[in-house]
């Protein structure tokens, strides 16, 4: 047995029924609990290097209440700040984890009395069960999602299924045992909105809540899943799209397929080894375009229209645009990058690699395949969120997600930031690997 130390811990996250919930509709009420939202956490220890990595079924988690959070969670375990990755699974179906125009208001009391208090709990849970541990991994593809920016005859991109459309398959089952190979903990990885549930008014962690019941009956051990490259990817549902109706049976129904395909991943892994656990954190830096003529963005907010009129996403872009302005107007020197410190975790084969935005899966593809591990694992929503991360072949074609990209942050990324992400993430990986 290796000295690596491995345990796993469990808070439920489920809000009130009547809380507001975050998706597609506007204002959309709980009126009951399917199943419980839930935060799940892996320790990981050797030989004074710790990390954590924790996943919770919740849209988003956006700073500040990501680093704040993170920076509770070291406290509490002792575990570095920066050696934490905290991701969202990115239910459509769970609490109003920030605040939407003409929907629900961010739950303060949700996040100070209900999630922040278990996402602690989870973490120092996983602390105390720390013990000696093998690791287990394998692959398999899977038809769970689909690219979901469908082209129309016209062109113009809708929320739909495109199956020529790039995506990425491949589901990852990571599975650690312990003494006498008593399961500890698995972790599925894998790419698709939750969004199968659609405006069903009920909480739900999605499609990946039946995946995940399953294998832990399976295997006996608490079981968390990793949302991967979902930017540009839903779930491919049997209706043609990749969002349900106002009901739950899309959510199942797709479920006991991914059920189904982790519970074959899980049962190929034949041989647990021993690893070695490695963590690197640095800054990298996304490039600004440089910001707008002044009358330009007065221009584009006047063609926005009347500020009250408007609803929805386009209040926030209102928003932004209007910051944008007032910084466009101040004598600068103006911010040239965004500047994220990243953390990169490596746990033998598998580098977990986590984008606080969601993610394109072209982005993801390309830094895997010259990644120097044999696995690389991207997560979406993870340590923050700046919503979209589009590919730079995407953002000609346009569509919702690239519209989010360019209108809902003050400052707008590069469209070849993506070339920049990967070329400083694969330099921490290769860093870590040559440790």
């Amino acid at each position: 047995m290796s000295n690596l130390l491995v345990g796993a811990g469990r808070g439920t996250i489920t809000p009130s029924v009547g809380a507001m919930l975050m998706g597609y509709a506007p204002a959309r009420a709980a009126e009951a609990v399917h199943d419980d939202l839930a935060v799940t956490a892996i320790a990981l220890v050797q030989d004074g290097t710790k990390a954590l990595l924790i996943s919770a079924d919740v849209c988003v988690i956006k700073d500040p209440q990501s680093t704040q959070l993170r920076k509770r969670i070291s406290e509490a375990t002792d575990v570095p700040f920066d050696h934490i990755i905290l991701s969202a699974t990115h239910t459509h179906s769970g609490p109003a984890m920030r605040g939407t125009p003409g929907g629900a208001n961010l739950d303060e009391e949700y996040l100070t009395t209900i999630f922040e208090p278990q996402v602690v709990n989870a973490a120092t849970q996983a602390i105390s069960a720390l013990q000696p541990a093998r690791m287990g991994v394998a692959t398999a593809l899977s038809d769970v999602g689909v690219n979901r920016r469908q082209i129309a005859p016209s062109g113009s991109i809708r929320l739909g299924q495109n199956p020529w459309g790039c995506h990425d398959p491949t589901m990852t089952v990571i599975s650690f045992r312990g003494a006498d190979d008593i399961p500890i903990v698995n972790l599925i990885h894998y790419g698709a909105h939750c969004t199968a549930a659609g405006k069903n008014p009920e909480i739900t962690r999605d499609w990946a809540g039946p995946m995940v019941d399953r294998l832990e009956e399976e295997s006996g051990a608490l079981t968390v899943f990793f949302n991967g490259a979902e930017g540009d990817c839903g779930p491919r549902l049997s209706n043609g799209q990749t969002t349900g109706k106002t009901d739950i049976r899309f959510a199942l129904e797709l479920g006991a397929k991914a059920a189904i395909d982790a519970v074959a991943t899980h049962r190929t892994i034949k041989e647990f080894r021993d690893v070695d656990l490695r963590v690197l954190s640095e800054p990298i830096r996304l490039p600004y375009e440089p910001l707008p003529d002044p009358k330009v963005l007065e221009q584009q907010i006047d063609d926005m229209g009347a500020p009250e009129k408007l609803t929805g996403l386009r209040v926030m872009s209102h928003k932004a645009l209007c910051a944008r302005l007032e910084k466009s107007r101040s004598p600068g020197p103006h911010e040239t990058h965004l500047e994220l410190r990243q953390t990169v975790v490596s746990v033998g084969p598998v580098a977990f690699v986590p984008f606080p935005f969601e993610v394109f899966s072209e982005i993801t593809l390309r830094l895997r395949e010259y990644s120097p591990f044999q696995h690389t694992l991207s997560l979406s929503n993870a340590n923050g969120c700046y919503f979209y991360f589009p590919s730079q072949d995407q953002i000609a074609r346009g569509g919702y997600e690239v519209w989010v990209f360019k209108s809902m942050n003050v400052r707008v990324l590069t469209d070849n930031a993506d070339n920049t992400a990967i070329g400083e993430n694969l330099r921490l990986l290769q860093t870590l690997a040559e440790a």
